[in-house]
Formats: C-alpha cells, sequence, structure tokens
C-alpha cells in the first residue's frame, strides 16, 4: 500500500514536473519568437530610446516655451535633429563628389595625384628613409606602383566601396531611430512611469536607483563625449572645406570617429596640414594650423562642463565600447556602443555599491 502510494506521488511528480518544463518551454518559445521579429529594429530603437532621453530636458524647456504644446514640442525637437544628421551628410557627400572630380582631373592633365615627399620626411626617425622611398615611387610612377601593388589596392577600394555603401544604410537608421525618438518624446509621460516600474519589479528597491543612474550616464556620454566629438568634428571639417582640403567632409567624419574613441583628431590634422603646407600657400597653412589650436584645446575645456565632476566611466570604457559597437554594429554601433558600454559599468557600479550615484542633471 504504501508501495502504491510512493509510486503514486513519484508519477504526480513526474506529471507536475512536465507539466512545468512545457509552460516554460512555451514561453521561453514565445521569448525567443518575439526576440526575432523584432531583431532587425533593436539597434535602431534603442538608439531612439537614447536619443529621446538625452534631449527630453530640452523638449521639456521647449513645450514650456510653446506653451504646453509637447506635440508641436516633440516635432521641433525631431526636426532639429534631422537637420544635425543630415546636413553632414550632405557636406560629406558633397566632398566625396568634389574629391572624384579632383581625382578625375588630375588624372586627364596626366598629373600625379600624389605630391613629391618633403626631403624632411627622410629624417624621421626608424621609418624616414622607408617612408620616403615608399612615396616617392608614388609620385614618380604611379601607374607602376598601382601594377606592383595591385593585389592591396584593390582590396582597400573593395573595402571602400562596401564602406560607403554601409554608410548609406547606417545614415537611414540614424534618420528612422530620431523620428523614434521623436514619438518617445510625444509620449514620455507614460514611458517614465512604466520605466520605473519594470525596473521596481526587476531589482526590487533598487529600481529608481538604477533608473536615475541610466539616464545620467546617457545624458553625460551623449553630451560629454559624443557632443564634444560632434563639435571638434565639425569645426575641423569647415577649416577644411575653407582650406580647399579635397574629400574635407570624409576627413571629418574621419576625425569625428576618432574624437568617439578618445584618440582625438591629431591623426587626422597632421596630414591635411602637410597635404596643405604642400599645395597651398602658406598663408593658408598657418591659418588653418591657428584654427586646429582650439580644436585640439576644446576638448579639455568642454568636457569638464557638460560631465560635471565625474567622467560616465573611464576612457578605455568608452573607447571599447566605441570600437566593439562600430566592429558589430556599423556606424549606429559607434554612438550606441560607448553609451550602452558605459551605461553597464555605471550600473554595475550601482549594483556593487548598493547606493545610489546619482548627481543633479
Amino acid at each position: 500500500m504504501a508501495e502504491d502510494k510512493q509510486n503514486d506521488n513519484h508519477q504526480e511528480m513526474v506529471s507536475r514536473s512536465m507539466e512545468v518544463i512545457i509552460k516554460v518551454g512555451l514561453v521561453l518559445g514565445l521569448i525567443l519568437l518575439c526576440f526575432f521579429i523584432l531583431h532587425p529594429f533593436i539597434l535602431i530603437t534603442l538608439w531612439g530610446v537614447i536619443i529621446s532621453v538625452s534631449v527630453y530636458p530640452l523638449y521639456l524647456r521647449l513645450g514650456k516655451l510653446l506653451g504646453e504644446r509637447h506635440k508641436l514640442a516633440a516635432f521641433l525637437v525631431t526636426l532639429l535633429l534631422l537637420l544635425i544628421i543630415i546636413s553632414p551628410m550632405v557636406i560629406l557627400g558633397a566632398s566625396l563628389m568634389d574629391a572624384i572630380v579632383w581625382f578625375k582631373t588630375t588624372i586627364e592633365a596626366r598629373q600625379s595625384i600624389i605630391p613629391p615627399p618633403p626631403l624632411t620626411v627622410q629624417n624621421w626617425p626608424l621609418v624616414g628613409h622607408t617612408v620616403f622611398n615608399f612615396w616617392q615611387e608614388a609620385y614618380a610612377n604611379l601607374t607602376g606602383f598601382a601594377v606592383q601593388h595591385s593585389e592591396q589596392l584593390i582590396a582597400s577600394l573593395k573595402w571602400l566601396l562596401v564602406s560607403i555603401s554601409g554608410a548609406g544604410l547606417n545614415v537611414i537608421l540614424f534618420l528612422v531611430s530620431i523620428i523614434i525618438s521623436g514619438v518617445l518624446l510625444v509620449f514620455s509621460d507614460k514611458a517614465g512611469p512604466v520605466s520605473y516600474t519594470i525596473a521596481e519589479r526587476l531589482m526590487g528597491d533598487m529600481g529608481k536607483i538604477t533608473v536615475d543612474n541610466a539616464v545620467l550616464t546617457i545624458r553625460n556620454v551623449i553630451r560629454g563625449i559624443l557632443g564634444v566629438a560632434f563639435i571638434q568634428a565639425v569645426l575641423a571639417g569647415l577649416g577644411f572645406l575653407a582650406a580647399g582640403v579635397p574629400g574635407a567632409g570624409l576627413w571629418a567624419f574621419i576625425a569625428f570617429f576618432l574624437c568617439i574613441i578618445q584618440i582625438g583628431p591629431v591623426p587626422v590634422m597632421i596630414p591635411v596640414l602637410i597635404y596643405v603646407f604642400l599645395k597651398s600657400s602658406m598663408l593658408t597653412f598657418i591659418l588653418l594650423a591657428v584654427w586646429c589650436v582650439p580644436i585640439l584645446l576644446i576638448d579639455n575645456v568642454l568636457k569638464p562642463i557638460l560631465l560635471g565632476r565625474k567622467a560616465p566611466a573611464p576612457l578605455v570604457v568608452v573607447f571599447l565600447g566605441a570600437i566593439g559597437g562600430f566592429i558589430y554594429f556599423g556606424i549606429v554601433g559607434l554612438f550606441v556602443g560607448s553609451v550602452i558600454l558605459s551605461l553597464g559599468y555605471k550600473l554595475f557600479l550601482v549594483w556593487l555599491n548598493g547606493k545610489s550615484e546619482t548627481e543633479s542633471v
């Protein structure tokens, strides 16, 4: 009798376990299906959330100025963001076209597209003679140089074409993300309490602290890192355009990338200044060099102001986030990666310390 009861209990336990496994499997399957369906939109939606959080104070101030007409304020903020993104892209496209035209004209005139190397290059330590000979070979016989290094040039050209096509897709993603951020701003009154509720359900008393730190970190990264990088790149691009540098928009974008990963625009400014020194007047070179000085120093002035008393994360975290995001997601990941990794680092510290690290924003 006892044995039969034990068998019944065992069968009931197995039945309940199977029921739990089936329910958990169905829930996991539903979650996976939802993830696969939403996967193409996750990145742009995430970037839209980041943008909406960063511009929310501006949206509130503008809404008050417009007499609490928040939908109009959201529309104007979205329009402003679209102009900020579209305008540099137009300049970049125009400068690329100018560079292509200059390249075509130079070849048709049977001129070298590569300037002669200065003799001072030979005095560079370690690599001076190698760089001078390589440069001189390309200047003296570009055709032979291209034939000799055809494999490397073809690979570089393929990479450039793929990058240009990918950049066009990423521009569209940027624009869609900005539109999503505008929609989120319209419903921000409901989105805020919902985010607090979700965080409190997941983390208990730490929920509100976590959301506040997330908002602070996003705004700090956007203002103090991406914002400063954008200002430096725009100023550098304007200087390059005024100096008549071919492909000024492309150089400005490379400077933007280097500023985001905390290297700075120096690796771009040096070859541009060398080009201007060789191809333009001394006055143009001096004016551009003087223009570049405040661009280099502005980083040390604006970051402490925009970041407040402390940076959102160590520079190595921002660097790894930007590089990893760029490799994994493309150009959009360049911005999203630094924000997400900085956010993860900050929230980890909050969880580790068990207390709020929020500051007034």
